[in-house]
């Protein structure tokens, strides 16, 4: 007998739980044709969840106007203060500002996802406005004292902000597994599409 509820019980239905989201597989393709080729150096990085889309490009380095007769220096990028990497980073988000609303726009209705925009320099990332998600949980005894520890200590200023903390801490220590945990969920997805229709 076929099972009327099929994809309604517990695990993943439609994979990434999206069904009713576009697939979101060539969006980076779809940046790579979108994005104005002069905006960073090399190709943009895009992450990708069921909410948002988030584009991040490097920027070149700024070089401060050194004196005609001062000294080459080896390690240039180093030297270059904030002051000035704030600088160029103020400028691509006021000079691009209209033009990457309109591509936000497109992949809105495109991808059914925000786009978030950020920029890479030197290294480290910046990232403008972006989503916070609000993610409703229920958790027991043990776990409140966890977030609660955290807060008296002064580590974090609420239960949200503790609880922000430790996905966080377990992201940076779990990343690898995560990305294979990720790797076998596109299989899983990718089975599941080859498999025979109308079952």
């Amino acid at each position: 007998m076929r099972n009327e509820h099929r994809g309604r019980g517990f695990g993943r239905p439609g994979g990434w739980q999206q069904a009713d989201l576009p697939d979101p597989a060539d969006v980076p393709d779809w940046f790579a044709g979108r994005l104005p080729s002069d905006w960073f150096t090399g190709s943009a990085v895009i992450e990708i969840d069921r909410d948002e889309i988030v584009v991040i490009g490097e920027l070149p380095i700024p070089q401060p106007e050194k004196p005609a007769d001062s000294e080459p220096e080896a390690d240039a990028a180093d030297k270059v203060p904030n002051a000035t990497k704030e600088g160029a980073i103020a400028r691509f988000r006021e000079s691009t500002r209209s033009a990457r609303m309109q591509i936000a726009n497109e992949a809105q209705q495109r991808y059914g996802r925000s786009v978030a925009w950020g920029v890479s320099v030197d290294g480290q990332r910046y990232l403008f406005t972006h989503l916070a998600v609000p993610v409703m949980t229920r958790l027991r005894q043990p776990e409140r004292k966890v977030l609660d520890t955290l807060v008296d200590s002064g580590v974090a200023r609420s239960r949200a902000d503790a609880l922000a903390w430790t996905v966080k801490l377990a992201g940076k220590h779990a990343e690898a597994w995560l990305e294979e945990l990720r790797g076998a969920m596109r299989k899983v997805d990718d089975l599941r599409s080859e498999g025979p229709k109308g079952l």
